[in-house]
């Protein structure tokens, strides 16, 4: 059986919240633990409960707080919840916005049910996943000043060999467990160097990590939504 993912709706159009609910209810290893329509209730409810999401969907425009705000302020406490934009905001703007504080992938609200359910899986999975609209805006970004500079800091933080294995590895969407079955270590160990990585490259999480790889031209990622 599957492994119960935890998910929380934060929209501000009630009948997109319960569409949403619908289609992702019909599936046996999703349990919807919380839906709202702004930013703020969201936080409430984290700061609030014991049973904290494993995955956000989350709008961007919304009153009193809106997604990026949110998304911003639930990863300084919160790294390893992987939040998904799911938004009708088309705009490089908001997609680098997201991307840049955390958001484990971005979706367009005209996708198709079969995609929102694939991102939350392989999300949670792996902590990540974009689609090749996305993929080119953080391939833009690697080639312009701030994503030279990011790559300038990646080289001079001096990754030992391990690191960049599991670097590698992670980028190649490979589990903890996995990584340490291909590099014959313990999985206590590569969290010792994901950890070690996350400090090195200043990321938020493996999206984070990811996106470092993308732009040391470590890797090519293609998610197929087929």
């Amino acid at each position: 059986m599957n492994h119960q993912i935890h998910i929380a709706i934060i929209d501000d159009e009630q009948l997109f919240r319960e569409g949403i609910r619908f289609i992702l209810e019909k599936q046996e290893n999703f349990n919807v633990v919380f839906e709202a329509n702004n930013g703020q209730k969201l936080l409430d409810f984290i700061d609030s409960t014991d049973q904290l999401p494993d995955v956000i969907l989350m709008d961007l425009k919304m009153p009193v707080l809106d997604g990026i705000e949110a998304t911003k302020m639930i990863h300084r406490k919160h790294k390893d919840i992987k939040i998904i934009a799911l938004t009708s905001y088309n705009n490089k703007s908001f997609i680098t916005s997201m991307i840049d504080f955390g958001a484990s992938s971005y979706l367009l609200k005209n996708t198709s049910p079969k995609v929102v359910v694939k991102t939350i899986n392989q999300v949670f999975k792996y902590g990540y996943y974009y689609d090749d609209h996305v993929m080119d805006i953080i391939n833009e970004n690697a080639h312009s000043s701030s994503g030279k500079k990011i790559k300038a800091q990646l080289n001079n933080n001096h990754l030992s060999r391990r690191e960049k294995d599991v670097l590698e590895l992670l980028c190649e969407q490979l589990t903890t467990s996995e990584i340490a079955g291909r590099l014959f270590i313990s999985p206590r160990t590569v969290e010792g160097h994901r950890n070690s990585l996350l400090l090195k490259t200043a990321s938020k999480n493996v999206a984070g990590l990811v996106i470092y790889g993308i732009q040391k031209r470590l890797i090519e990622v293609s998610p197929d939504f087929d």
